[in-house]
């Protein structure tokens, strides 16, 4: 459908650097681990201990001044206003030049030629499922992360009683369609307090939902799935979605990830992790157009995961057989889920044409090495809160790896209290974009804390591939200076 716009223009400014210069970045999810002196530890699931404090941060900086060319050319592929910081790529992505230009050109040439947007996009999901890990049968376009969320819960076969433990730190996008699931067939919703900072492991959470599994059937209860945001959006934790995934399978549970963040963040390979269904977006961290999303569907029996594939039915389609499908019991696909989800009336086909585009660079530069970047750069920006405030100050985890994303909360204010002040905190944000020179934009967000009278309000940032070094030292120094001002 779309034509392919500036593909050699920008392979050669890719290959332009040599394999010295980004040997650094190599595509292996162990490159975050060694960087912070973890390694093997982790992946043993060692203590917290055993790697706690592994990096400083002048460590961190050179590590990301020895790349800084790269990515400074990356950053050259964006259109973002030189004259702000863009630091809310949680909320909003920019699109890269490229798919600007896909989606000017496509959004012409549909005009000139009155077309329509008939279509399920098997070949845009055949050009994206790769970088995923997955099959195009198993991977559908939907509008955004709450859009999918609705799909994969709406979708299931709910019978009253059945019980979904979650967390209290979901998104409304997961939020709302569990509670149209309570209302419309009965199920019943268990949520478990999580933890805040930086004092917990992957095996924190382990703990958390085994513990509230078996609490739920020695009381009779029918747990029936397990759904969770991998990293949250209030604290950006990445919950460990290998590790939950291994709950979800001892206890024959279906499993629903919220991972609006991941797509463009994360270099996951979704089917051997074997979630049942990963919602995730387009516009947000893969820098996409608006009304895009990512949604992974689990449509074949693998080795990652050997449950039966749960009853579902489509929410939202013109696409759907006389006949029912059935189901696959084996690693073979007995139709086309994507498809089904996908195909919904006429589609706005530039709009997915420049998501593809703009997964497409993500493909080319290296999705691992995009993910080392951006948990690098989150990284030393929590090891500068860490040392100019305190590392009690932050929200967010920072020595288990499994935990880290690109996301972090903390709390800025010169007197601790103040987090509880929401309109405080909405003037630390608006201040901080204001009063500063390419003033920083990132945003506030609110937290239930375990034991608080109510919740906290620390601020939000996000670290992605159009950032550097610098730019984490002027924000922490605006940011150390306006918690001086407010007092």
């Amino acid at each position: 459908m779309s034509k392919d716009v500036g593909n050699e223009d920008l392979g050669n400014r890719i290959a332009q650097f040599s394999q010295e210069e980004t040997r650094h970045w190599t595509p292996n999810r162990r490159d975050f681990l060694r960087m912070l002196g973890a390694g093997a530890a982790v992946a043993a699931a060692s203590p917290l201990s055993a790697f706690a404090n592994s990096t400083s941060a002048s460590a961190l900086r050179s590590r990301l001044l020895q790349d800084d060319r790269f990515w400074a050319s990356i950053n050259s592929m964006f259109v973002l206003d030189p004259g702000r910081t863009f630091m809310n790529i949680g909320t909003a992505g920019s699109m890269p030049k490229i798919s600007l230009d896909v989606f000017d050109e496509e959004n012409r040439t549909k005009a000139r030629n009155s077309g329509s947007g008939y279509t399920n996009l098997l070949a845009e999901r055949t050009k994206v499922a790769p970088g995923f890990g997955v099959d195009p049968d198993e991977l559908a376009f939907s509008a955004n992360t709450s859009s999918g969320m609705c799909h994969a819960i709406l979708g299931l076969d709910w019978k009253a009683g059945d019980v979904v433990v979650t967390t209290n730190h979901e998104h409304p996008g997961g939020d709302v369609p569990l509670q149209i699931a309570v209302h419309r067939y009965g199920i019943e919703v268990s949520r478990v307090a999580l933890p805040v900072g930086n004092d917990q492991n992957a095996e924190t959470y382990v703990n958390l939902f085994e513990q509230r599994i078996r609490e739920l059937r020695a009381g009779g209860k029918r747990v029936r799935a397990m759904m969770w945001s991998s990293p949250t959006y209030k604290t950006g934790t990445m919950l460990p979605i290998a590790e939950l995934m291994e709950v979800a399978k001892r206890n024959e549970l279906i499993s629903i990830v919220d991972g609006a963040h991941l797509p463009g963040m994360m270099a996951y390979d979704y089917a051997r992790l074997g979630m049942d269904f990963m919602s995730g977006a387009g516009h947000k961290w893969q820098c996409g157009p608006g009304s895009t999303g990512i949604l992974i569907v689990r449509n074949k029996i693998r080795g990652s995961n050997p449950l039966p594939l749960p009853k579902w039915y489509p929410i939202h389609t013109s696409s759907y057989p006389t006949t029912p499908p059935v189901r696959t019991t084996t690693g073979t696909a007995t139709y086309d889920i994507g498809s089904i989800i996908t195909s919904c009336g006429s589609l706005h086909t530039p709009m997915f044409s420049a998501l593809v585009k703009a997964c497409e660079l993500w493909d080319q530069i290296g999705r691992k090495k995009i993910e080392t970047y951006d948990l690098t750069l989150s990284q030393y920006l929590k090891e500068k809160i860490a040392e100019r405030w305190g590392v009690e100050r932050l929200y967010s985890p920072k020595d288990d790896p499994r935990l880290v994303s690109a996301i972090t909360s903390f709390n800025p204010f010169h007197n601790t209290a103040d987090v509880l002040n929401s309109t405080k905190s909405g003037t630390f944000v608006s201040r901080m974009l204001s009063d500063y020179n390419r003033g920083f934009v990132i945003r506030n967000v609110n937290v239930p804390v375990i034991g608080a009278p109510s919740d906290h309000w620390p601020v939000r940032i996000s670290t992605h591939l159009w950032h550097n070094a610098s730019d984490i030292d002027r924000l922490v120094d605006a940011m150390w200076d306006l918690s001086k001002k407010l007092g």
